[in-house]
């Protein structure tokens, strides 16, 4: 197979590829810049690189993520979006790391941190396949729950929205959603909002 079907077959495989992917196949990192430049392939960002269909989803800042951070998990508004729970659109793209860890810095697409530790980041991850790059998420749950103990930089009215539409989709029972307010430590903050949805 030449190097342009191989590369052309990887970024299929793994819907964003870096430099050292290509160089992993023990190809120079010029034929993806030939690539690039001929328009076989697409800059998603800097050292990402993708098949120019493959951009049609609107998750595509998600993945890109992921494959720069990989122990990061999408969390908060851009969980809600992710799972159909809310009406906002967040401009930046909102990410749960390790108390301790340096923030991702890179120009595009914009970051928005939250710092967790402990249960609170571990519990209710899901792992999503996202233009065929493997993107960690919090659950439904997990995510209603963040939004109450966030509310102070989100909006109350947010996390009532995200409560009120994953009781309404079902995509979470009662027992789920007590569950992640007691790992988050919102289980009286949200007492009477969970007894007003039932």
């Amino acid at each position: 197979m030449d190097r342009k079907k191989k590369i052309i077959e990887l970024a299929r495989q793994m819907g964003i590829i870096r430099p050292r992917d290509v160089e992993a196949e023990g190809i120079s990192r010029e034929y993806l810049l030939r690539l690039y430049r001929k328009g076989d392939l697409t800059r998603v960002g800097r050292g990402l690189y993708a098949l120019p269909e493959t951009l049609t989803s609107e998750s595509i800042s998600l993945a890109e993520v992921a494959k720069r951070v990989p122990n990061a998990v999408v969390c908060l508004l851009s969980a809600l979006q992710f799972h159909n729970l809310t009406t906002q659109i967040p401009h930046r793209v909102w990410i749960a790391i390790e108390n301790k860890n340096w923030k991702p810095e890179f120009d595009y697409p914009l970051l928005e941190v939250a710092r967790f530790s402990g249960r609170a980041l571990s519990f209710g991850v899901e792992e999503h396949e996202v233009n065929r790059v493997p993107v960690k998420v919090y659950s439904p749950a997990k995510t209603v729950a963040d939004c109450f103990k966030f509310r102070n930089k989100i909006g109350l009215d947010v996390a009532m929205e995200a409560l009120r539409e994953t009781w309404r989709s079902r995509k979470a029972t009662m027992d789920e959603l007590w569950e992640a307010a007691k790992v988050c430590r919102v289980a009286n903050v949200m007492r009477p909002y969970l007894e007003a949805v039932t």
